[in-house]
């Protein structure tokens, strides 16, 4: 199985990935759930088609402006249209639908064919104090979808699922212009028929879009090898309701800021990212994965920081927890199978093969002399096989009682270990206040020769009011994140969940500087108002 063979995912409103085919909980795991003290399975999750979403606050005068630009059939204010683009896919996002709850749905969907659309649209939209959301794949999680609307006389959604050309390939400088709107599977399908990979594979790789990893800085799986998605971008288009920016006119350049990192993150606030050029790599002839394990979580990144900053880089290095392994995620069909202990990290290699076998021999050395025991392709293997399954498990966990979300951090190699100790004390003290057992998984998934990322799974019983927990677990996991001076996110952005922190991460000038650079491409502050742009009384 490789990336190119799995196909684009159209999310259900509340559901991972296609409802005909509903992930079930291995054998192993409904066992375990007594340990996690759950009690008996919630009600189930009401229907989409009987979930109540508010009156469309656009009449269809309202929308004629943008109808005019697009056609009548490529603007709805349809019902399972809007609640297909209410929210992202938070745990509390799924919760508060399966609960019936679609306050915050779009007023309408506009679905612009190209660049000019998308800029008429905006410029339609400001002069009518219609707020817009950018929308492709839908897959955040961290409320980027969910804009303020006070002062706005409604919403709408502007899916790019029109804009998914692939516009050009650049075979000697190895570049490819790429539309927004793309989801991943499908960019590999057409890179890889030209012989070519972008080698971009999130955990939302299903669904998720080349726009939304551009407008997200989003980190793939085999970031070690390929590098994270802004790493790859070398140029770009914006739409703005001013007009068009065009940035990129070579791979570096010291004429001036690189404004391509402007744009990059800014979560659809400052414009629409409409198309990237992007550096491709022909696609591995040798793909090697394999196992190894340490003794604990600090043997084993002691031995991916000697990796990062000494040998040759592997493709993917990740490193999961004592805990983490022995549910060993690594292999959803063998869940609480992860054998003798210790902690399991997976390396894997791809490229030539006599390039492979380099970086593989240097590494090796490196992972002995740390103390890593080899444990063959078997592990690796089952990870690069069954890494996309992981996230439809949270579905039936859901199902079944059991509060399961995620989140991430990146900080320097120094600190690492107290990052980890913090957050994992700061998960479990709040959702552990009535006694109940806190189960907190860790893994290492991007590493740098400075340091690396930080990714938690988290689960516990639910309570009566699941999204109520999960925001006080959620904000005693950024006080900590943010009082031993880590990021925020390293790949998951800002939106609103992350707002705040962000704030007094970056500090008041900084957020000034953000706000200043708003106002001037979106002076009525029409683009997802109220994600990832501090307030002004922020701090």
């Amino acid at each position: 199985m490789t990336e190119s063979d799995l196909p684009v995912v159209e999310f259900h409103p509340y559901r991972w990935g296609d409802p005909a085919h509903p992930a079930q909980l291995p054998p192993a795991a409904r066992e375990a759930l007594a340990a996690l003290g759950v009690p008996a399975p919630p009600p189930p999750p009401v229907e989409p088609a009987r979930v109540s979403l508010p009156e469309p606050a656009l009449s269809r005068e309202d929308l004629e402006p943008i109808t005019a630009i697009l056609g009548p059939d490529n603007v709805t204010d349809d019902h399972d249209a809007r609640l297909a683009h209410t929210r992202g896919w938070s745990t509390t996002d799924l919760l508060r639908i399966r609960a019936g709850d679609a306050t915050d749905a779009p007023d309408a969907i506009a679905l612009p064919a190209d660049h000019d659309e998308v800029v008429a649209v905006l410029a339609a939209c400001a002069a009518a104090d219609i707020a817009v959301v950018p929308y492709s794949g839908g897959t955040s999680v961290v409320g980027g979808l969910s804009p303020a609307r006070a002062g706005f006389r409604g919403v709408i959604a502007l899916d790019l699922r029109r804009l998914d050309g692939l516009e050009s390939i650049d075979r000697i400088s190895r570049t490819a212009e790429l539309q927004s709107g793309m989801r991943g599977p499908r960019a590999e399908k057409l890179l890889g028929g030209n012989g070519y990979t972008l080698g971009h594979f999130p955990q939302s790789y299903e669904g998720a879009s080349i726009g939304g990893y551009a407008a997200a800085r989003s980190a793939g799986q085999s970031s070690a090898g390929y590098g994270r998605f802004d790493d790859m971008v070398v140029g770009l288009r914006l739409a703005t309701p001013r007009g068009t920016i065009e940035l990129g006119t070579a791979p570096r350049s010291a004429a001036g800021p690189d404004l391509r990192q402007l744009v990059l993150g800014s979560e659809g606030t400052l414009g629409v990212i409409t198309s990237v050029t992007v550096r491709i790599r022909p696609i591995p002839e040798t793909r090697v994965f394999e196992g190894w394990r340490f003794d604990d979580f600090a043997a084993g990144a002691a031995a991916l920081r000697q990796l990062a900053q000494d040998a040759p880089a592997p493709t993917v290095v990740r490193l999961s927890d004592e805990v983490e392994t022995q549910i060993n995620l690594s292999d959803p069909d063998k869940m609480l199978g992860g054998g003798p202990g210790g902690c399991l990290a997976v390396i894997g290699y791809e490229g030539t093969g006599d390039d492979v076998e380099r970086r593989r021999a240097a590494a090796t050395q490196v992972l002995l002399a740390a103390g890593g025991r080899p444990e063959g392709t078997g592990p690796g293997e089952a990870w690069r096989t069954g890494r996309y399954r992981a996230p439809y498990l949270r579905d039936p966990l859901l199902d079944a009682g059991v509060l399961i979300e995620t989140l991430e951090t990146a900080t320097f190699w120094s600190r690492l270990l107290d990052v980890r100790s913090a957050v994992t004390s700061a998960l479990t003290e709040s959702l552990g206040t009535d006694g109940r057992p806190v189960l907190v998984l860790c893994h290492i998934s991007h590493v740098y020769e400075t340091g690396a990322s930080l990714y938690f799974t988290v689960a516990c019983a639910q309570t009566d009011d699941p999204v109520g927990q999960w925001r006080g677990a959620k904000r005693a996991a950024n006080a900590a994140i943010r009082g031993h001076g880590a990021s925020i996110s390293h790949h998951h952005g800002v939106g609103r969940d992350h707002r705040d922190t962000y704030a007094a991460e970056i500090g008041p000038l900084a957020a000034e500087t953000l706000r200043a650079v708003k106002n001037t491409l979106d002076p009525k502050g029409i683009l997802n108002p109220g994600v990832l742009i501090p307030d002004e009384d922020a701090r």
